[in-house]
């Protein structure tokens, strides 16, 4: 038993999501208390809230879910890169990267509420890299002198993990600058934090849908395995705002890498009103290239995936360029 949390019921998660976040597994020694087993010492960090590594003991620790969240030896191989889509490259300072014409990402936080052993930024974060030393004012500054910039891309760390005044402040930030048009969150947390979408953040993300042309939410999830009704109740929620909300994927070795299970997500996504928007193959990340797979083995997946799935259930299959020179479809020679 891990000291100095309160007494929730395991696998539950508490009314209160920041309670949740607190009282997550921080190291090593946590979660080797949690799971009874031996972990490698990892050059990382980890994190996990507790009712979700409730889930993954229950699934296995070489599960899918374990095999996402869980600490791997393979962690301390030297191959791979440490900026692999090029953050720094196209970094402008103050938490904004802009790499692509007409919009500019902002990273408004470095924290997460998981660590993802396959994170592309998990050598950028581990170094405390300047590039996501965020401040708005300058961010809002930016975009107000380069009117060609019609959408701001929140990412991270994961915005939704912060308060919901901070998000308030941050959409109307940007709400005010009037080339922009579209903002758009990339998140995690309403798949390991459901109790985060709460009745408060539903009523700022309403009030800013209506107020700009596209409010857009990108829910990342990499195998059905990971839900939970919880999420469910969230995604209920989330519809109710008129977000336009799309998914992203990553495709790793070990987790999601066949057809099917592809196939279950996706179509799991558009019962629930999402729109699987991508499906990224795996970037040459330091300390993640067990999850790699190579491109042939990528295109042979989504192309049975293409014959066995509805045209409206794909998502794009995407691959960072070298030298951070943007996103193709990865079917491309």
């Amino acid at each position: 038993m891990i000291n100095n949390v309160s007494p929730i019921r395991e696998g539950l998660f508490s009314v209160d999501w920041q309670q949740d976040f607190r009282e997550a597994l921080k190291s090593l020694s946590d979660l080797e208390n949690y799971f009874e087993e031996s972990f490698p010492q990892i050059p990382y960090s980890v994190f996990i809230p507790r009712p979700y590594a409730f889930k993954i003991k229950n699934a296995g620790i070489d599960s899918p879910l374990g095999r996402q969240f869980l600490p791997a030896v393979e962690e301390h191989r030297p191959e791979g890169l440490i900026d692999p889509i090029s953050d720094e490259l196209f970094s402008k300072g103050k938490g904004i990267i802009h790499r692509y014409k007409n919009r500019i990402l902002f990273t408004p936080t470095e924290v997460c509420p998981i660590q993802c052993r396959y994170c592309f930024r998990k050598n950028e974060l581990l170094q405390n890299n300047d590039v996501f030393k965020n401040n708005l004012e300058v961010a809002v500054n930016y975009a107000t002198f380069h009117p060609q910039v019609e959408e701001v891309i929140l990412t991270g760390g994961d915005p939704l993990i912060l308060a919901n005044h901070k998000i308030e402040e941050i959409l109307a930030a940007f709400s005010k600058v009037k080339t922009v048009k579209m903002i758009r969150f990339h998140t995690r947390t309403p798949v390991i934090l459901p109790n985060r979408i709460d009745e408060e953040l539903i009523d700022i993300l309403k009030h800013f849908s209506q107020k700009l042309s596209i409010l857009s939410l990108v829910i990342h999830t990499n195998h059905l395995s990971e839900w939970t009704p919880e999420f469910l109740l969230g995604l209920q929620k989330l519809r109710s705002t008129g977000l336009n909300l799309l998914s992203q994927s990553v495709l790793l070795k070990g987790v999601n890498d066949n057809w099917f299970d592809l196939k279950i997500l996706f179509s799991s996504l558009v019962s629930n009103g999402v729109t699987p928007y991508y499906l990224h193959h795996p970037d040459p990340t330091k300390g993640a290239m067990h999850f790699m797979i190579s491109r042939e083995e990528g295109k042979s997946i989504y192309k049975k995936l293409k014959e066995e799935s509805s045209g409206f259930l794909l998502p794009h299959y995407v691959i960072e360029q070298p030298n951070g020179a943007g996103k193709v479809l990865a079917l491309k020679d």
